[in-house]
């Protein structure tokens, strides 16, 4: 690697870092409408690291309405691939039902391709309410032509180790769900 490279690499991590601490700076102490205008900038240009993970976390954190909108706008208008690792690691941490949800639901809104994560999509299917296991089965189904059988296999045996109770309000979706993976 060549010395401008280098630099040019260490330049491109300190104006993310700067884009990091200006955007989480209007979100924590700015109006609703600058908080709004700075996340809708956000779409005009691709994701950077870590903007993702401020958003989930502001998402998770704020009650304005306004916000969280603007963010779920962002969120379901994601159309970098590599962006859906950064995604499934906000959907393992312990979040708020309705963030959980957003997530879930910004997955298949966003036409992204997380076929290489049925496995987290079924472990929140567990631990999420109904409405997000409904989010979390809209994924799976969708990704469901892309996967081997192996992978099927792998997420049944864990839907079977784990399974719905019968008398739960999940049981029905747990039942459609397995039949999706038997397909």
């Amino acid at each position: 690697m060549s010395i401008s490279n280098f630099a040019t690499g260490i330049n491109i991590m300190i104006k993310t870092e700067d884009k990091l601490k200006k955007l989480a700076e209007v979100l924590e102490k700015g109006t609703s409408k600058s908080g709004c205008k700075a996340i809708g900038l956000l779409r005009e240009e691709p994701p950077f690291k870590g903007v993702i993970s401020l958003l989930a976390s502001f998402y998770n954190s704020t009650d304005d309405f306004q916000i969280r909108k603007a963010i779920e706008e962002v969120f379901n208008n994601l159309k970098d691939q590599a962006i859906a690792k950064e995604v499934i690691i906000e959907l393992r941490k312990q979040l708020k039902p309705d963030t959980l949800c957003m997530l879930v639901s910004s997955c298949w809104q966003s036409g992204l391709d997380y076929s290489d994560y049925v496995l987290d999509f079924a472990e929140v299917f567990l631990r999420g309410d109904y409405v997000t296991a409904f989010e979390c089965l809209t994924v799976i189904e969708e990704s469901v032509d892309d996967l081997s059988s192996s992978k099927k296999d792998e997420v049944l045996a864990f839907l079977e180790k784990f399974p719905v109770s019968p008398g739960s309000e999940k049981a029905a979706l747990s039942s459609e769900l397995l039949l999706i993976l038997k397909r």
